[in-house]
């Protein structure tokens, strides 16, 4: 009798043991429900092998947001409810330092959490501009080391091996010059640094998908046709604001960045435009309507991925005026066509 009752004992435990494990939550980097993207040829594609293009937004600066008390699964599910599939947290090294590698670790493990609740992918962006070959940068909060933007990648890399939700890591936001006062750069040099970088993340187990930014604040991809990074899997950006070039933009744009995409996996991480007279109003992002059709429909063609800057009431040129999610005048614009993909897709 006795031994029977240890037999039943038994299997009621493995029982309860293996309703434990089912219920235990998983860790941040066993993300199961979003499919991994990777690189073929010039798409990127789930792992169905389904390519896919991604039409998203980038937030401010997750510090700036979870310092205001915005930094929310509110905030994402707006984010998806506009049509978004991919989003992008801009990490300025300056509040990088200022809050600490542990803590703000802490803030991006909530976003991709969110992220992966309302299923949106991720881009982590080094925001940094300057010329990181010899540490001259535009503003206070821009300015790093070649040594620190080594740091963070490693630092991403481990924390985020094999989440599928972080899909990518743009390396550097915009690298400038800004005509010469920022010291000098060689494309060779910068080629450098970006497959130096792109090694310590792969060495480090990461498969996460590098994007390279080209000079003249991450608009000018033109080296890109004799001397590609040398690197496998890899995806490279532009940021076609409207004051880069003049109308009519098409014939500039193939030859300045658009060319790439025949050949390699593009995605703009940065567009948008305001009126004169809208609030934060600067001249490289002074445009229209028109600049939202010409941009939009050119993606399309050439199936472009794209991101609006910037989901957040306050930096320029935004997409909501409060925190009610009031659209401005591009946030009305990119809205409407964002959610036209997804009810066209539906």
């Amino acid at each position: 009798m006795k031994k029977t009752y240890l037999i039943v004992f038994a299997l009621l435990f493995s029982v309860l043991a293996c309703n434990i494990k089912e219920v235990k939550k998983p860790a941040i980097n066993q993300t199961s429900k979003i499919s991994k993207i990777s690189v073929k040829e010039n798409s990127f594609i789930k792992e169905d092998g389904t390519p896919i293009v991604f039409r998203g937004v980038s937030t401010s600066d997750p510090d700036k947001l979870e310092k205001e008390g915005h930094w929310n699964l509110n905030y994402f599910r707006e984010m998806k409810q506009w049509g978004a599939t991919l989003t992008r947290f801009p990490v300025h090294p300056k509040a990088w330092r200022e809050r600490g590698k542990e803590a703000y670790l802490k803030i991006l493990d909530d976003g991709v959490k969110w992220a992966t609740e309302v299923g949106l992918y991720i881009i982590i962006d080094w925001h940094s501009i300057g010329n990181l070959h010899e540490n001259k940068y535009f503003m206070p909060m821009y300015e790093t080391t070649l040594e620190e933007t080594q740091d963070f990648w490693i630092t991403m890399a481990n924390h985020y091996t094999h989440n599928n939700t972080v899909a990518f890591f743009e390396l550097f936001n915009e690298p400038t010059l800004y005509n010469g006062t920022l010291g000098t750069c060689s494309w060779s040099d910068w080629k450098l640094i970006n497959e130096n970088l792109i090694a310590l993340i792969r060495k480090n187990g990461c498969d996460a998908i590098p994007l390279v930014a080209g000079f003249n604040w991450a608009y000018d991809l033109t080296p890109i046709k004799e001397f590609p990074i040398n690197a496998e899997g890899i995806g490279y950006v532009s940021h076609p604001y409207p004051q880069k070039r003049e109308k009519p933009w098409e014939a500039q744009w193939t030859e300045d960045w658009g060319f790439v995409a025949d050949k390699y996996p593009l995605i703009l991480t940065e567009m948008g435009f305001c009126g004169p007279d809208d609030k934060g109003a600067h001249i490289p992002v002074i445009s229209d309507e028109s600049y939202g059709d010409a941009i939009t429909k050119y993606a399309d063609e050439k199936g472009i991925s794209y991101m609006v800057w910037v989901f957040d009431p306050d930096w320029s040129p935004m997409m909501f005026t409060d925190w009610d999610f009031t659209p401005s005048r591009q946030g009305i614009y990119f809205k409407k066509i964002l959610q036209e993909y997804h009810s066209h897709n539906n």
